[in-house]
């Protein structure tokens, strides 16, 4: 199909959408705060001090107090020994005022991460990342508790924006953990025929040119071109990658795994980095520390 000279792909505003899905989440939060007097409990726990981690930690304990969300903040030494974080897990599970725990990643080397996640109560894995939550996201006919915060903001954009994704061609690019691998899944869920693209695929670029919808979160910049793009197409790109940039005062700038000018010109829809599926995956960890919370209060 061929598109006019002049096209311009619809920019998804994500900083936009989140902030329409916390306003719900406010209004909900002081229903549920003003009818049993207790305000939903987000346990954030850090260990160490990077400087990308604790940016993270701030503006997820931030945008707490912006809906109402009662923020716990647990901040630990970078040396604190595996059996002491559990241990803290372990009390944050018994503590009936924590809906949801959140342990930042990456852990210091000395620390088994999935050890850690696996004692994070499934009732309060508010990251959607217990095995039991991602298991049930793979079966048919099963709901996990919690769907994890990126990919779950991936879908939103995607309906929120009106786009079909029932009978549709996505292609997946990546297959982490934390957001190739769930949101294939999700994507399989709302009935569309899903193919992951990954650092063995040959030729991903004929692969990703047949997609209706394009999920780009392989963590390189640029990769995509807007030669890789069928015309109309919707892409929702996750990557946030750094590139260098004298003329910033920082010295570089965030850029997707998209060539976000080339894609223009031919995509349907696009969300832009920044400013696209990150202000998303705040506002589903809020959404689901909220969930968490209906599930108990009032019981």
């Amino acid at each position: 199909m061929a598109l006019p000279i002049d096209h311009k792909a619809n920019i998804i505003d994500g900083k936009a959408i989140a902030q329409t899905i916390r306003s719900e989440i406010a209004s909900e939060v002081s229903i549920l705060t003003e009818k049993y007097g207790k305000a939903p409990g987000l346990a954030v726990v850090i260990v160490g001090h990077r400087k990308d981690s604790q940016s993270y930690v701030n503006m997820k304990r931030k945008a707490c107090a912006e809906v109402g969300i009662k923020s716990i903040d647990i901040d630990l030494p970078e040396q604190v020994p595996e059996a002491e974080l559990i241990a803290k897990v372990h009390e944050l599970n018994a503590d009936s005022d924590v809906h949801g725990i959140l342990v930042q990643l990456p852990l210091p080397k000395h620390i088994n991460e999935e050890k850690v996640l696996t004692a994070i109560s499934i009732e309060k894995d508010v990251d959607g990342f217990h095995p039991l939550n991602i298991g049930k996201l793979a079966m048919k006919g099963r709901e996990p508790l919690f769907l994890p915060c990126t990919p779950k903001g991936c879908i939103e954009l995607l309906k929120r924006s009106g786009i079909t994704i029932k009978g549709k061609r996505a292609v997946v690019v990546g297959r982490s953990n934390i957001v190739g691998l769930p949101v294939s899944l999700l994507l399989l869920k709302a009935d569309a025929t899903v193919t992951v693209v990954h650092s063995h695929t040959v030729d991903p670029e004929t692969i990703i040119r047949e997609a209706d919808i394009v999920v780009a979160a392989a963590g390189q910049a640029v990769m995509i071109k807007g030669s890789w793009i069928k015309p109309g197409a919707a892409v929702i790109d996750v990557g946030t990658n750094a590139v260098d940039d004298p003329s910033r005062k920082s010295g570089y700038r965030l850029v997707g795994d998209v060539d976000f000018q080339e894609a223009c010109n031919v995509a349907g829809w696009i969300t832009p980095v920044p400013g696209g599926v990150g202000p998303m995956t705040v506002a589903m960890l809020l959404k689901n520390t909220l969930d968490g919370a209906k599930r108990v209060i009032g019981k």
